[in-house]
């Protein structure tokens, strides 16, 4: 991944969440993107409460919206947009 950005407004969490994966996957692999998506999954929505917050560098800001699902949606819905780029999808996104 050479280079990422995203145009859009939403709330504080979801423009944080957003700007932090721009600057994250920039020079990883498609591979790599995906890893870290799966990683990010899990430790929003609590399926992983294992994950080493220090793995996930900067990322670990957002570990807490485990805490309140309503705001998972918000944290994440960048995250799912992602992940269908990667696998060259053309549906609409949902966090559902």
């Amino acid at each position: 991944i050479e280079d990422a950005s995203f145009q859009g407004s939403g709330c504080a969490i979801s423009t944080a969440s957003v700007s932090l994966m721009t600057e994250i996957i920039k020079g990883k692999t498609e591979a790599e993107a995906e890893a870290l998506f799966k990683t990010f999954h899990e430790m929003t929505t609590g399926k992983d409460e294992a994950i080493q917050l220090e793995a996930v560098g900067k990322l670990a800001v957002l570990a807490g919206v485990r805490e309140y699902p309503a705001r998972v949606k918000c944290a994440t819905l960048a995250w799912h947009t992602l992940d269908a780029a990667l696998k060259n999808e053309q549906k609409s996104i949902s966090t559902e």
